[in-house]
């Protein structure tokens, strides 16, 4: 399962940040991939469902990455 919650974030990353012409856009990108690996390794390890932690941790990071920059 960790390996498949890895390989997901690895794709994730590459195709959100391939697209991003604004610094913005990568700080979005960047800061929702950070987040959404971090949400899918935590939502593992306490026990839930890692797609779910993958999803509110990447809504969150991306929201940061706009906020920030």
């Amino acid at each position: 399962m960790l390996k498949a919650v890895i390989v997901a974030f690895s794709l994730v990353a590459t195709v959100a940040s391939g697209g991003c012409d604004s610094a913005r856009g990568r700080a979005m990108a960047t800061d929702g991939a950070i987040g959404a690996g971090g949400g899918a390794l935590l939502g593992a390890a306490a026990g839930f469902n890692p797609l779910v932690g993958a999803a509110v941790g990447g809504a969150g990071g991306a929201a940061v990455g706009a906020a920030t920059h």
